[in-house]
């Protein structure tokens, strides 16, 4: 399994989860919950401890890497987001049969391949340069530290706040997966598919600094 890590920014800093952040990821979780209709935040303590508890469970299986979100001035937990679907290429190809993803990566072989997801944030930071900076800090670390070859965003289609931001950042839309996978409000959802590639990401990394620049930016 890959070790915990600390990325630290100007404005956030991202802690690898642990059970000891279920208070502060609760009340962050319950500041206002508007937002929130298309994406799994957990509401109440119980849920908080086993959302931790299924996060920390991935992390064991070394397919993800959970995060709290602490803001830098306040000192408070202001959200959660982190690696996952997290896979090593091998060459030569194809897996052996039967064989759906590749190992699970570790320090010396770390993620060929990563998605960024299972983000949210607290109303009182959101349009606020708090993701900005996030997708910041992660995707160097993805692109700059790990050298994947590639990093997915994905959202449901019907969320178009949460598409809007992504397609912000300057990763490429890819498409629909229909009928993909059980909505937060019960149904069945489509999810729409971002890419940011390792050729990309140095225009991707000027473009999320410059927007940084400026108050307002999110």
């Amino acid at each position: 399994m890959l070790s915990p890590v600390t990325l630290q920014g100007r404005l956030i800093c991202l802690e690898t989860m642990t059970i000891d952040h279920a208070n502060d990821l609760c009340s962050a979780a319950l500041e206002d919950r508007v937002t929130y209709n298309f994406t799994n935040v957990p509401n109440g303590q119980e849920e908080t401890i086993r959302y931790i508890e299924g996060a920390l469970t991935s992390f064991a299986n070394g397919r993800a890497l959970p995060f709290v979100v602490r803001h830098n001035e306040s000192g408070r937990i202001v959200g959660s987001t982190r690696f996952l679907d997290l896979e090593v290429f091998t060459w030569p190809p194809p897996w052996p049969p039967g064989v759906a993803s590749g190992p699970s990566p570790t320090d010396a072989a770390p993620p060929t391949v990563a998605e960024i997801g299972s983000t949210w944030y607290a109303p009182s930071v959101q349009r606020t340069g708090v993701n900005t900076e996030c997708k910041l800090l992660m995707l160097t670390h993805a692109f700059e530290t790990w050298r994947a070859i590639r990093v997915t965003l994905k959202t449901d289609a019907r969320n178009t706040r949460s598409r809007n931001a992504i397609q912000s950042l300057g990763a490429a839309f890819e498409g629909i997966r229909r009928a993909h996978f059980p909505a937060n409000d019960g149904g069945i959802r489509d999810t729409a598919y971002y890419s940011i590639l390792a050729e990309e990401w140095p225009k991707v990394r000027t473009h999320l600094l410059e927007r940084l620049n400026y108050a307002g930016g999110e």
